[in-house]
């Protein structure tokens, strides 16, 4: 009996899947360092973190001897007043300037995307208070902000605004919205940027199509902008409620660790750095990380953040 020769279509389509095989080996061959690298420098100190959350260790050692303590620090967090108070915090300026960022940095976003004179200047000064290290912004606004030679006193007093000057940093009831107003007038131009360049992605063929039809400018707007632009919208909201959720600098600078005012990431710090507690501050770490987590799965799971996006 004759033997059946395999086709040529055949034999070269193995060969392509064997050359292809051999290319993605050493394709991970070569990515295989610096994914270690990148693994170490990541994993390390998350792993070190949670391995010190369930000991007594203390920022100078040898004062108590370090051991073994189980979930006795998870048990503290949980109970901890103080740590509920700066999620508290932390959740309500998270909630106010990400929200506020967004719409601001929409409506700049569809001004600068649109065509006039000085449009290119226009782009450049808005990425100005973006530019300023956020310490530096910090303090500067905590020098405009203060109650004695401060400029926003004085411009106020001056126009009729404000009949007196106020502490805005030191009184409890307009600390928040001080630092929070800091915080929108920074981070506002660095939202622009990211749905400007969602912006610039959509074909201007749509636009001339629906003007065509007859479409309004607010039609526009709700049926072709909105959805082309949800990926870029999906990415912003997400950066800055991370962004927002770690928030130090700022607030350090204005309140350092005043109680009232007093984010996650400054309790923590001032738990281990402050009081010495090294473990229990692990394990208000964790904690941090896992509440910053579950609002990576809220956003993927409820907003549909997929590939196709």
């Amino acid at each position: 009996m004759a033997s059946v020769a395999t086709p040529a279509p055949t034999r070269s389509r193995r060969r392509r899947t064997k050359l292809q095989r051999r290319q993605a080996r050493l394709a991970w061959l070569l990515l295989l360092p610096a994914l270690g690298a990148v693994g170490f420098v990541a994993m390390f100190p998350l792993g070190k973190t949670i391995y010190q959350s369930f000991t007594n260790q203390e920022f100078l050692g040898g004062l108590e001897p370090t051991k073994w303590v189980g979930l006795r620090n998870y048990r503290d967090v949980w109970h901890d007043s103080i740590f509920r108070d700066s999620i508290w915090t932390t959740v309500k300026f998270t909630l106010i300037t990400v929200s506020i960022e967004f719409v601001l940095g929409l409506i700049i976003s569809l001004v600068v995307n649109s065509s006039f004179k000085g449009r290119g200047l226009m782009r450049a000064v808005m990425l100005v208070p973006w530019a300023i290290p956020t310490v530096v912004a910090a303090q500067m606004w905590k020098w405009m902000l203060d109650d004695v030679f401060g400029v926003v006193n004085d411009a106020g007093v001056r126009l009729g605004f404000l009949d007196h000057s106020r502490a805005w940093i030191s009184d409890p009831s307009t600390a928040l919205a001080s630092v929070c107003a800091v915080d929108i007038w920074k981070t506002t131009p660095f939202v622009a940027l990211l749905l400007l360049a969602g912006l610039q992605v959509i074909p201007n063929d749509l636009y001339e199509a629906a003007a065509v039809d007859g479409a309004s400018a607010l039609r526009q707007f709700w049926k072709i902008t909105l959805p082309l632009l949800r990926p870029a919208i999906l990415v912003t909201l997400i950066f800055r409620t991370l962004d927002a959720l770690r928030v130090f600098d700022v607030f350090y600078v204005f309140f350092g660790s005043r109680p009232d005012t007093q984010t996650m990431a400054i309790y923590d710090q001032s738990t281990i750095v402050g009081d010495g507690y090294v473990g229990y501050g692990a394990a208000l770490s964790v904690a941090i990380f896992l509440i910053i987590s579950l609002f990576v799965v809220i956003y993927v799971t409820f907003m549909r953040v997929t590939g196709e996006e």
